[in-house]
């Protein structure tokens, strides 16, 4: 099955966080321990390629073998200069020959040594050629731009990659919260939660099988807010987010979606 035929059409399951890609079949990102908790998955390297901004970089690395000394030279020769390998394979949850593969294509890509907007745009339009991917890209970009200022470096890059695929359930919430939020002012509002969602739904395209109903963002924001909107302001705190996201097996077989739209 294709990333876009995963990520494309199936409704969310009532309350997650995102439309799930997978419904329940399956308990696709996690299992059940012996006293009934939720356990995070190990992450495969095929799950790990799924990643549309995995397969970007990868695509564009060249056929040569990974050479330590090359690629320690490499990272000193970019406008701008990266982290040393040790550093951000002490900072995120990629190893060396990982992180290698990655700043090759990175590299490649974006020889500045720096990531912009527009490039996202061409990523996400490239894989979901079905739909506009055009403000859900934007969205995506400014939760990597945490200092916004319209570019990403390779190590901001690959720090949020590692949540994203490799971190902690708190960690990928936290993160997910930071990516909702869109004017980071520490709330998520239903009107942000709305357009994150129609922005998925409109870069998954209509032509999905099965389909997709025009209020289904509406509904699953509607769902969303339920349960995690508890004192009934109108606003998500962090804290609401991460209690009730963890609490929730729904909210959490969802957050396998990240594999499939990020």
């Amino acid at each position: 099955m294709s990333i876009m035929q995963q990520a494309g059409g199936q409704k969310g399951v009532d309350g997650g966080l995102l439309p799930d890609a997978n419904g329940r079949d399956g308990d696709p990102s996690g299992q059940k321990e012996s006293d009934g908790k939720w356990q995070k998955p190990r992450i495969s390297r095929k799950s790990l390629m799924k990643c549309c901004l995995v397969k970007w970089i990868i695509a564009s690395t060249t056929p040569q073998g990974s050479n330590t000394v090359e690629s320690d030279l490499e990272l000193s020769m970019v406008r701008h200069q990266p982290e040393g390998l040790e550093q951000l394979q002490a900072q995120t949850k990629f190893t060396r020959k990982e992180l290698q593969s990655l700043y090759r294509g990175f590299k490649n890509e974006c020889p500045s040594g720096l990531v912009d907007e527009e490039t996202f745009k061409l990523i996400y339009s490239q894989f979901f050629p079905q739909g506009d991917a055009t403000t859900y890209a934007h969205f995506l970009f400014n939760a990597f731009d945490m200092d916004r200022n319209g570019s990403i470096r390779f190590e901001d890059f690959v720090i949020g990659l590692s949540v994203l695929l490799r971190g902690s359930v708190t960690e990928k919430l936290r993160w997910a919260f930071n990516l909702y939020d869109i004017n980071k002012d520490g709330y998520v509002t239903r009107e942000e939660m709305q357009a994150i969602m129609k922005s998925i739904y409109d870069m998954m395209g209509r032509h999905t099988s099965p389909s997709v109903k025009d209020d289904a963002a509406f509904e699953h924001v509607e769902n969303f807010f339920k349960k995690m909107d508890r004192n009934r302001d109108g606003v998500v705190t962090i804290d609401e987010f991460i209690e009730t996201c963890q609490k929730d097996e729904n909210i959490m077989s969802s957050m396998q979606l990240f594999e499939n739209v990020i």
